[in-house]
């Protein structure tokens, strides 16, 4: 499938099957209880392993969401390995990427208001793809402008007025 091409709702819904059947798996092997919800959002599968047990669940989250990225990714390449197609489907356990999500937006927003206060751009600590997506989304929503820089996985964010960059590139052409 191109990727351009949209998937219907239909192969969505499979992949969500997929990767839950999968993280079913997972959770007997470790013997921990915890229903799985399936869904899609914004065009993309989605998974979450919620439990009534806090002790169990915050080893499927790890130290900075750690286990949870790696759970996605091991849950794209079982849909993968049975779709034969590559899977954007999101794993969450327990709601922490909601949470998270609403810390990314905080930062987010701190940075847009330190550039107001101060005019100048704002570099935030490295992210991986899916915060700086975040955060890109939220200065856009408030109508600033954001850019990434660095290699992964030091790659990250900076928050500037439009102005910032054009005054940035005429100080360097003078140099």
């Amino acid at each position: 499938m191109a990727q351009d091409e949209e998937k219907t709702i239909d192969q969505l819904n499979e992949e969500a099957d997929i990767a839950a059947d999968y993280l079913e798996g997972l959770l007997d092997i470790v013997d921990y209880e915890g229903d799985i919800e399936m869904g899609v959002r914004n065009n993309r599968p989605t998974v979450q392993i919620v439990a009534d047990d806090d002790t169990d669940i915050k080893h499927l989250i790890g130290r900075n969401g750690e286990v949870v990225d790696a759970l996605q990714q091991m849950t794209r390449l079982a849909v993968q390995q049975k779709t034969g197609e590559r899977s954007h489907l999101i794993v969450d356990v327990d709601g922490y990427l909601k949470r998270k999500r609403q810390r990314l937006h905080d930062i987010a927003l701190d940075a847009i208001d330190e550039v107001r206060e101060t005019g100048e751009p704002v570099d935030l600590k490295p992210m991986n793809s899916f915060e700086r997506k975040i955060v890109h989304d939220v200065v856009r929503e408030e109508g600033m402008k954001s850019r990434s820089h660095g290699e992964e996985p030091h790659r990250y964010v900076t928050v500037y007025f439009k102005a910032s960059v054009a005054e940035e590139t005429e100080d360097e052409d003078e140099a």
